[in-house]
């Protein structure tokens, strides 16, 4: 019976997650690669409140986008600090979009103007990291 049920827990897992429809790294069964979007912002205003504000808006106006299979934002992870670490950013977004004109679609979407207009005055510095992923 316990063999049983693990099977059927990791099958609605696979179910549940997408997997079984490509959408996770290992995964991937679509010709068509997704598009890995990341971006790092570096902020005029550093503090822990500022930080949080970016990482709310980036959830309020960017994680429902047509096309989206994962999203995250967050603040840098600061108790890693090793010699290969970048650490010259505050807050990182990070988004995997189905296919490249779904990302497409994103950039011209009123919700990312929106996000944009609300946020810029305090970017220091925004680098873009675009990787077509299979």
């Amino acid at each position: 019976m316990g063999k049983r049920l693990l099977t059927l827990t990791i099958i609605l897992f696979l179910l549940v997650c997408g997997c079984a429809g490509g959408q996770y790294a290992g995964c991937n069964q679509t010709k068509e690669p997704m598009l890995a979007h990341n971006v790092y912002f570096r902020l005029k205003d550093d503090s822990r409140a500022a930080k949080n504000r970016l990482v709310d808006a980036c959830h309020q106006y960017l994680k429902d986008h047509p096309g989206v299979v994962f999203f995250a934002a967050g603040t840098l992870a600061e108790e890693l600090d090793r010699p290969v670490n970048v650490r010259d950013f505050h807050v990182g977004l990070h988004i995997v979009f189905r296919a490249e004109k779904f990302h497409d679609q994103y950039q011209t979407a009123d919700k990312h103007l929106q996000f944009i207009e609300e946020n810029k005055a305090n970017w220091e510095d925004v680098r873009v990291f675009d990787t077509l992923v299979r």
